[in-house]
């Protein structure tokens, strides 16, 4: 029987298309955030995960406590997309089966207004057709698309998504005033979308199952390295109250026995010494059996002993660090937040407040503009060399960074014909061709002793 609501507005995460997918704590906590703000403001809210990993009818799970929350993706084998046919890869739709979905459609009351969110660029294909899917089941229902994609690629968005607004810029701010305009919704107050305090907890309670909670205590960050699109995507770096993301940390923990907490920070110790460092006090203080990981990397230069042995006595579990590349002389055009010193400061401070090789990881950008083999080397043995292990990140080119100009002219493809283009799974600055076997080299030399 269909749940009746009045005001009620549908939240959707997308499938994805791709030659490779895995839940490495991937959850849209933008559109989470936006729909507790909505469910605040006195809306009805619904959510329908594409990506739900504990989906009733999944047959085969992971449970969360065996690899820290994360896990395999349900897949179904699709066609290539165009363009992509000589990739001597499979390509998969990740997520629930095409039918569930539907049955999740058919069994909700019709929204008056769906919100659906995008990750990856390359991905839109899984957006398509979740969109399409939607407007065969609910036809008079606006569709709002936002997210990554929409915002790095609005006009590819706008002609292809066949969502019936793409959202550009600040998504709350947006969302409440189309979700005030199709419901008729009188609100009570204003949101102020800049007071990152004032934000109820993302709606992580709308799912099956909580795996791990992501935790932002910032959105932003003050570097404007040419790889990342972070200052395109939030021009401002903002912060949050210390108290405040502690308590949203036990808030989980106690209430829906969450484990494992993943920073979302693009710059998580920055001014370390009023933020992380005092919010870090107080969780240890609490003396829980929590796990932290950091897979947006932290910054080495802000490392210190200090900040090392608080997040060792915190219970971090993984950490990531934004190496990038091993050729500091070179790095200047890449970015200017980390030197030779800071790397090894960092990695000795991590190892004397007690965490072992394995984990501690340094991601490494593998298939750059221009950047060969040898380079690539000589970064991993460089990250072998300090005892901790090397992270292949594989280059995405990105349109609004400074890099992108690079990988347009270094690339085999037309970046700027279509985001497919930019899959970093076929590694598209690299020299054409470039096999599978350079790279499941480099793989095996980042995983051996």
């Amino acid at each position: 029987m269909k749940k009746e609501y009045k005001n009620h507005i549908l939240l959707v995460n997308p499938w994805i298309y791709d030659f490779a997918a895995y839940d490495f704590w991937a959850k849209p906590i933008g559109l989470l955030y936006i729909g507790s703000i909505l469910k605040k403001f006195g809306y009805n809210i619904s959510y329908i995960d594409c990506l739900d990993r504990f989906h009733p009818k999944a047959k085969k799970r992971v449970e969360p406590d065996s690899r820290c929350g994360r896990g395999p993706y349900l897949k179904t084998k699709i066609e290539k997309p165009k363009g992509l046919e000589d990739v001597p890869k499979n390509f998969y739709r990740y997520g629930i089966k095409r039918n569930q979905f539907v049955e999740a459609l058919s069994s909700i009351e019709k929204p008056s207004l769906i919100l659906v969110t995008s990750f990856m660029t390359y991905q839109y294909q899984g957006i398509i057709e979740t969109i399409s899917l939607l407007k065969n089941s609910f036809p008079d229902a606006p569709v709002i698309l936002g997210g990554i994609y929409a915002n790095l690629c609005y006009e590819h968005a706008l002609t292809n998504s066949g969502a019936d607004f793409v959202i550009k810029g600040e998504g709350i701010k947006q969302a409440l005033k189309l979700a005030k305009k199709y419901t008729g919704q009188k609100t009570l107050f204003e949101f102020n979308a800049e007071d990152f305090n004032s934000y109820p907890y993302p709606a992580f309670n709308l799912q099956n199952k909580i795996a791990y909670i992501p935790i932002m205590t910032s959105k932003g960050c003050p570097y404007s390295c040419a790889y990342c699109a972070s200052k395109y995507l939030n021009p401002n770096f903002i912060k949050r109250d210390y108290n405040a993301v502690a308590k949203e940390i036990f808030f989980w923990h106690k209430k829906f026995k969450v484990k494992d907490f993943v920073f979302y920070d693009d710059a998580l110790l920055i001014d370390s010494k009023n933020h992380i460092i005092p919010m870090l006090e107080k969780i240890i203080a609490k003396g829980y059996n929590v796990r932290f990981h950091t897979p947006n990397a932290l910054h080495a230069k802000n490392i210190s002993e200090k900040a090392a042995f608080l997040m060792f006595k915190a219970g971090f579990h993984s950490i990531k660090i934004g190496l990038e590349t091993a050729d500091f002389e070179k790095r200047k055009a890449i970015d200017n937040k980390i030197t030779n010193e800071d790397f090894t400061n960092a990695v000795t401070n991590l190892k004397k407040a007690g965490f072992v090789d394995k984990q501690i990881g340094a991601y490494l950008l593998t298939g750059l503009p221009k950047q060969s083999v040898k380079e690539m080397e000589a970064g991993i043995k460089f990250v072998k060399q300090a005892g901790i292990t090397p992270v292949l990140a594989y280059y995405t080119p990105i349109p609004h960074t400074r890099m992108w100009d690079d990988a347009v002219k270094a690339s085999r493809y037309d970046l700027n014909a279509d985001p497919i283009y930019t899959n970093n799974a076929i590694f598209p600055c690299m020299d054409n061709p470039f096999s599978d076997e350079k790279i499941l080299y480099l793989k095996k030399l980042a995983a051996s002793p």
